[in-house]
């Protein structure tokens, strides 16, 4: 189809046409789909209920327990880091002093 020979109104009808046809063959094959599920349901003796129990993923319980300190600075022990995540900015400044990681460690 030469598209260049359509005017303007031709060129929206055949897209109105082509939006429609695409609607008809998305639901076309949406029911094919759904006959296969049921069909591989029925032959492997499925129980629909039991398999939307199963497929769903429960919800995490609760909120995260927190995690203990694992470092902690030697001369405030106000500042400690789980060794988790982003290190903080004094034990960042602490490593670029040229000093280790194993200073820190809680024993």
């Amino acid at each position: 189809m030469d598209l260049s020979t359509l005017d303007f109104a031709g060129l929206l009808q055949l897209r109105t046409d082509v939006d429609a046809e695409i609607r008809r063959r998305e639901s076309e094959e949406k029911a094919k789909a759904a006959k296969q599920v049921m069909d591989l349901i029925r032959t492997h003796g499925l129980d629909i209920q039991e398999l939307a129990t199963k497929s769903v993923k429960s919800p995490a319980s609760g909120t995260r327990k927190p995690v203990d300190a694992k470092y902690r600075h030697p001369d405030d022990a106000s500042l400690s880091w789980t060794g988790r995540g982003r290190k903080p900015l004094w034990v960042v400044t602490w490593l670029d002093s040229g000093r280790a990681l194993d200073d820190l460690l809680i024993k």
